[in-house]
């Protein structure tokens, strides 16, 4: 612990010179002065403060809910449809269009498909064609011809996967063969 001298606060320089005042010195010579008196420090008074005043402030919105996950078939309801026990309600094919035709024939399709009380639907994306040999001229006109084919069926999944799409759609899952296989989605239905 190191032993500094310390500055003697204003109480404590009183309180010494009271102790010292009260001790007869061994030699009167060496008597140390007393202490000026330090000045108080002038009291100022403040104004009285205005009080505060209240903004109205509204509360957040509170944040609209999450969407619900999307959920699998049943495996009932997929044993059903491979077996051919069950059929979609309805079904609406979207290959040979455009991304921008297919998306809003998509939403009105599940818009209709919703309103008529239809549980499960088949949307039909097509595989998209393999390169062949033969088709290399073609390929040399499309706008990227290094474009993987198949969009539909790639970007259909994601569009089903919105958040926006949530009141319409509880999940989906790739068809069966007998329901054209890698080329369409089984999509389950919300209700209204």
């Amino acid at each position: 612990m190191s032993r500094r001298k310390k500055d003697l606060s204003a109480e404590d320089k009183r309180l010494w010179s009271h102790v010292a005042r009260s001790v007869t010195p061994l030699d009167p010579a060496r008597v140390a002065p007393e202490p000026e008196p330090e000045p108080e420090p002038p009291v100022v008074v403040a104004a009285p403060a205005k009080p505060a005043r209240r903004t109205a402030t509204k509360p957040a919105p509170p944040a609209p809910p999450a969407p619900p996950p999307l959920a699998a078939l049943e495996k009932g309801l997929k044993r059903q449809l491979q077996r051919g026990r069950r059929d979609a309600d309805a079904r609406i094919d979207l290959h040979g269009l455009t991304q921008e035709a297919a998306h809003r024939r998509l939403i009105a399709f599940l818009r209709r498909a919703q309103a008529e009380g239809h549980q499960l639907v088949i949307v039909i994306t097509g595989k998209g064609a393999p390169k062949r040999l033969r088709d290399i001229d073609e390929d040399m006109f499309r706008p990227d011809p290094y474009a993987p084919r198949g969009v539909l069926r790639r970007v259909v999944p994601e569009w089903l996967s919105l958040p926006e799409m949530r009141p319409l759609v509880i999940g989906f899952e790739e068809a069966a063969p007998g329901h054209g296989g890698a080329g369409a989605l089984y999509v389950r239905i919300r209700r209204p």
